[in-house]
């Protein structure tokens, strides 16, 4: 492996996810990554009047304020990368403007227009074309419930970029659409990885927004003048990372295979969403998969990731805000003490029930399902804190036999990056839903993702297998192996009957 000579070299990633964000310094020192963070800042959407809306230009601002600190901390930066949450998008005008508002995918806009697509085109031809799961929240169905609202934003668009490529377009000038977020959107062939034209054309979208791909490792060019003159940082390439925040974490999975014809790992990446599945050589495009709505996705360096997106800790976060309006919250780590410390399977709640998407409280959300699922409602702040974590495991736990039916052999071991490898009681839970070994971390895998990728393309690094390495020796894991496996059979069982 190459190791840096100078360890003042650094490279910076702005990694946005869906409730905050960081611009990450990656140093390479003694053939070690260190990070440094360099500045975090807040992420939400903004209620407008009916519509829930991200405020990118904010964000645009803080990325920008990271990036000034940033050229005061280390005088010589290598490159810049953007990564960030999939299917949501930006459209801007001949003039370079932004056309409309950068809807977030929550928006109540976007429920049902699924069903809507399928009186279009039928669910088995979007699938056969996109091989991707449905959800209301994919760009496809965004898309078209702007059609279908008449939007001008979208009838005088001239250009369409996902998130990640919003601000790289802001950092550069330069429009591009990048190649593994582009696969969120439900209008791209994983096979040919070129966009679906005649979906498109049936969808009645403009087709002029639909503009060639670029593929992660890609140098965009410099900072554009304005930005090198606000930030301070001079010359510096923005070299495209796999923008799509789950595809930067597959990278930094600490594997030591890459995407294997039989792969016998998986991984979970962790966060606000779970995003559980295998790296992959080929999409897997089949009635099986389809069945079991299952997802392909672009990966770094031709790989595909087969995967199905899981609520995730947005049941358990949401618990906490909706227990800071009682004014009776803890704090993180007294939620998770608290819940190792209640009965076990008092409650049971599917992660991913469609009416814990985005109420507007979520424990009285939790308690009309447990009515409505024939459960008592929970009483104790223990029982919602262990319903929400027993639940994703169990969810783990359906996801992880759906995955070794469609690969076709056993699946040992179960990689947790992201937030999530820090809740150790989920990752115990985990191991022993799935009776399967669990490897915890990195953490802040969507930043190493997003790192490795830009020493890729600046050369410093040759391949994943060499990016995976230096993971590897420069973050420690922690491993959890199945206690009590037994006791999740029969709330598995009752799991699967709601």
């Amino acid at each position: 492996m190459q190791k840096s000579e100078d360890p003042q070299k650094v490279y910076l990633a702005v990694d946005l996810g869906a409730s905050s964000g960081r611009v990450i310094a990656g140093v390479l020192s003694g053939g070690k990554l260190e990070l440094e963070v360099i500045h975090r800042f807040e992420n939400s959407p903004v209620r407008v009047h009916d519509s829930l809306q991200w405020d990118v230009l904010g964000l645009w601002k803080e990325i920008q304020e990271g990036l000034r600190l940033a050229a005061l901390e280390h005088p010589q930066v290598e490159s810049v990368g953007v990564d960030t949450w999939g299917v949501d998008y930006v459209l801007v005008d001949q003039s370079e403007q932004i056309t409309g508002v950068a809807r977030c995918y929550r928006d109540s806009r976007n429920q049902g227009m699924t069903e809507r697509a399928f009186e279009i085109v039928p669910r088995e031809e979007i699938f056969e074309a996109t091989g991707l799961q449905f959800m209301d929240i994919n760009t496809l169905y965004q898309l078209l419930a702007s059609r279908m609202a008449s939007d001008p934003a979208l009838k005088i668009a001239d250009g369409f970029m996902m998130i990640g490529d919003f601000f790289h377009w802001l950092l550069t000038g330069k429009r591009s659409i990048e190649a593994t977020n582009a696969s969120t959107t439900q209008l791209l062939d994983p096979r040919t990885k070129s966009w679906r034209e005649d979906l498109i054309e049936r969808f009645q979208l403009p087709g002029r927004l639909f503009t060639e791909l670029v593929e992660p490792g890609t140098n965009l060019g410099p900072l554009q003048s304005s930005v090198a003159a606000t930030t301070g940082l001079q010359d510096v390439p923005v070299i495209v990372p796999a923008t799509h925040d789950t595809a930067s974490a597959v990278l930094a999975v600490p594997a030591k295979d890459f995407a294997p014809a039989h792969p016998n790992w998986c991984y979970i990446s962790s966060g606000t969403w779970s995003l559980m599945g295998c790296e992959v050589r080929d999409a897997r495009i089949n009635q099986r998969c389809s069945e079991l709505n299952f997802t392909n996705e672009r990966g770094v360096s031709g790989s595909t990731r087969l995967l199905k997106n899981i609520g995730g800790l947005w049941i358990f976060q949401q618990i906490r805000k909706s227990m800071q309006r009682r004014e009776s919250a803890h704090d993180w780590a007294e939620m998770v003490q608290i819940a190792e410390q209640s009965k076990p399977f008092e409650l049971l709640i599917n992660p991913d029930d469609p009416s814990l998407v985005a109420p507007d409280d979520m424990i009285e959300a939790i308690e009309e399902l447990a009515i409505r699922t024939n459960q008592t409602p929970p009483t104790l702040p223990g029982t919602l804190y262990r319903a929400a974590l027993e639940g994703l495991a169990l969810r783990y736990r359906a996801c992880h036999q759906m995955l070794e039916s469609l690969v076709g052999n056993r699946i040992d071991t179960i990689h947790i990056v992201g937030g999530g490898s820090l809740n150790e009681l989920l990752c115990q839970m985990t191991a022993d839903a799935c009776n399967r070994t669990v490897v915890a971390g990195p953490v802040e895998a969507t930043a190493i993702g997003n790192l490795m990728m830009q020493m890729m393309g600046t050369g410093k690094l040759a391949d994943v297998t060499q990016a995976r390495q230096l993971i590897r020796e420069s973050f420690e894991t922690k491993t959890y192996n199945p206690q009590t496996p037994e006791i999740w059979e029969a709330a598995a069982e009752k799991f699967a009957e709601i």
